[in-house]
């Protein structure tokens, strides 16, 4: 057995703009991506109406190696703000100026909850929720790290 965890992510009516922010910034790339008008088979009810028709029901993008899912159903209220509790994306980069340049960007008109700066274990790490209440904790890789 080789199982292959993914995360899903729901972003209640805003996946589209964060997969495009994602695709600008950190050089994602959008694999597939349906909306609910698109969908072959009868909707639930909630998620057949107008409202739904233009939002995505699945989607499936790469940052580098890594495969995300998202979706805008599943979340709740449509005036409820989304909040992915219990988790925080991971992202390493090879240097501190794209670290820095990265958080800045996912930072912005997002919540910064660390600053980045020197830890024990990295020159350069820090944590905060980008603009669509994703929490990503930002680093230096460690092989880049001197002996």
């Amino acid at each position: 057995m080789n199982p292959v965890i993914q995360p899903y992510l729901f972003f209640d009516g805003c996946c589209e703009q964060a997969i495009e922010f994602y695709v600008e910034h950190l050089g994602a790339k959008v694999e597939m991506m349906m909306k609910f008008k698109d969908c072959p088979d009868p909707l639930p009810p909630g998620m057949d109406s107008e409202e739904m028709a233009d939002k995505v029901m699945h989607a499936t993008f790469t940052i580098g190696e890594n495969v995300l899912m998202a979706s805008d159903g599943g979340c709740g209220e449509a005036d409820e703000k989304v909040h992915f509790a219990g988790f925080s994306l991971s992202i390493a980069f090879e240097d501190e100026d794209e670290t820095r340049r990265v958080f800045d960007l996912l930072a912005k008109d997002g919540e910064v909850a660390m600053p980045l700066d020197k830890t024990f274990w990295s020159p350069c790490f820090g944590m905060l929720t980008d603009r669509f209440g994703l929490d990503w904790m930002i680093t230096v890789q460690e092989s880049s790290l001197p002996s």
